[in-house]
C-alpha cells in the first residue's frame, strides 16, 4: 500500500519533467526524498505502536487545537492538488497507452474523469483487504517494467553517479523548483501519514510490529527511489511540448527509439499502471485522515477520556470525502498538465518540515512515548535535517 500510494503521478511526471530540464544531475534530489520519507514515517510508525494513537491524534491532544485547524486548511488545499495531479495523470496516460482522440486534450479529460470514477467504485465497494491485493499487482508490474527500462537504457554511468551523490542544483530556469518538486513527488507527501492506518488495518498495533514495520517502510521507499532514478534517466535529452500533456507519449516513443517498440509498449503499460495505483491508494487512504480529524474535532476535548479511534470506511464522514476527493479536483483538469503536476509536488514537499518539527516535539519526550521509543541521536538529527533542508529550499525558492 505504501509504494503503490507513493509511486505515482509524482515520481513519473515529476520524475520525468525534472529530468527532461534538468538531467541526471538531480538524482541525488530522489535518493534524499526517499530517505527523508523514510525518517518522517519510522517517526510517525514509533509513535502510533507506542501510544496507540495515530500522529494526528497525538498533535491534537498534544500540540493544541491550533495544529488540527492548520492541518484541515493543508488537507483541503492538498486534496484538490493530489486529486487533480492524479486524475489529470491517468488522462495523460492512458491517452498515450489508447490514443482514441486526436487530441490529447480531451483524452486527459475523459479518461481522467473515468478513472477517477473507476476508482471510487473500486474503493466504495472494495475492502481494504482487495484494494490492497489490486495493488500489489499494479505495483509489481510498474516497478519491473519502468526500473528494467532505465537499466536497458542506461547512459552516462560517470554522470548518474555522479548525480546520484554530488549534491548540485543546475543553473537552469525554474531549477530550484523542479528540485523541489521531484524531492516532494518521490514517495508521496502527505500519504505518508496514512500509513498509521494502514497498520491499524492489518491489526499491527504493538511495539513488537515495530520491527516489521521498518522493513516494510525501507523496502518501500527503496523500491521508490528506484523508480524515481530510473524516470529521470530515461527522460534525460527528452524533448516534449504542449505543456506536458503528450508527456508520457513522447518519453514511451523517447524508449522505443533506443530498445525497440515492445520497450516502448511496456513503458506505458508501466507508466499507466503506476498513476492508476497511485489513484486507488490515495482514494482509498486521504478520507481516513479528514475522517480522523472530524472526530478528534468533535471528541478531543477532553484528553482524560480521550479513546483512539478506529475509522469506519463504510461511515458517512469517510464517504462523503472519498466522493468529494474523487470529484471536485476534476476541475484541475482545465489546466495544462506540467502547471498541475509542479505546483502538486511543490505544495506537497511543504508538509515534511511540518512532520519533521511535529515528531521532534511528540517522540522526544519520554513521559509519551516512553524510552525505548523516544527519540534518539540519529533520529533527532535526522528529523532537524529535514526541517532545516526543506526550509532553506523554500527560501531558495521566494529570494
Amino acid at each position: 500500500m505504501l509504494a503503490a500510494t507513493g509511486v505515482g503521478a509524482g515520481d513519473l511526471a515529476g520524475g520525468a519533467f525534472a529530468g527532461m530540464k534538468l538531467g541526471v544531475a538531480v538524482l541525488w534530489a530522489v535518493i534524499l526524498g526517499a530517505a527523508f520519507k523514510y525518517v518522517i514515517t519510522e517517526g510517525l510508525t514509533r509513535w502510533q505502536l507506542a501510544t496507540e494513537t495515530t500522529l494526528l491524534e497525538g498533535a491534537a491532544l498534544h500540540l493544541g487545537r491550533g495544529a488540527l485547524w492548520g492541518f484541515l486548511i493543508y488537507l483541503l488545499v492538498w486534496t484538490f492538488g493530489v486529486g487533480a495531479s492524479l486524475i489529470s495523470a491517468c488522462g495523460v496516460a492512458t491517452q498515450a497507452l489508447i490514443p482514441v482522440f486526436d487530441d490529447p486534450v480531451p483524452g486527459k479529460i475523459y479518461f481522467g474523469i473515468g478513472h477517477s470514477l473507476l476508482g471510487l467504485a473500486l474503493v466504495w465497494f472494495g475492502s481494504y483487504r482487495s484494494i490492497e491485493r489490486l495493488l500489489g499487482v499494479l505495483v509489481a508490474v510498474l516497478f519491473l517494467v519502468v526500473v528494467t527500462a532505465g537499466v536497458l537504457i542506461g547512459g552516462d554511468l560517470i554522470a548518474i553517479l555522479k548525480g546520484a551523490f554530488v549534491p548540485q542544483v543546475p543553473d537552469a530556469p525554474e531549477a530550484v523548483d523542479w528540485t523541489m518538486a521531484l524531492m516532494g513527488g518521490v514517495g508521496g507527501t502527505l500519504t505518508v501519514i496514512c500509513y498509521g492506518y494502514w497498520i491499524r488495518e492489518s491489526g499491527r498495533s504493538e511495539t513488537e510490529d515495530l520491527t516489521k514495520c521498518r522493513w516494510d517502510i525501507g523496502l518501500s521507499y527503496c523500491m521508490m527511489a528506484l523508480f524515481g532514478i530510473a524516470v529521470v534517466i530515461l527522460a534525460d535529452g527528452l524533448k516534449s511540448d504542449n505543456k506536458g500533456v503528450t508527456l508520457v507519449m513522447d518519453l514511451a516513443n523517447h524508449i522505443g527509439e533506443q530498445i525497440g517498440d515492445g520497450g516502448r509498449w511496456l513503458f506505458l503499460i508501466g507508466a499507466w499502471a503506476a498513476v492508476f495505483s497511485s489513484l486507488v491508494g490515495v482514494w482509498q487512504a486521504v478520507p481516513y485522515l479528514f475522517a480522523d480529524f472530524w472526530h478528534l474535532f468533535r471528541n478531543a476535548q477532553n484528553k482524560d477520556s480521550f479513546e483512539p479511534y478506529v475509522v469506519n470506511t463504510r461511515g458517512t464522514v469517510y464517504r462523503v470525502y472519498l466522493c468529494v476527493l474523487a470529484t471536485v479536483p476534476m476541475l484541475g483538469l482545465a489546466y495544462d498538465f506540467q502547471t498541475v503536476q509542479k505546483l502538486n509536488s511543490v505544495f506537497g514537499a511543504l508538509v515534511m518540515p511540518m512532520l519533521a518539527l511535529a515528531l521532534l516535539i511528540l517522540n522526544g519526550r519520554r513521559i509519551w512515548v516512553g524510552e525505548a521509543y523516544r527519540n534518539r541521536k540519529i533520529s533527532v538529527f535526522a528529523l532537524l535535517f529535514v526541517l532545516v533542508f526543506f526550509s532553506c529550499l523554500g527560501l531558495m525558492k521566494f529570494l
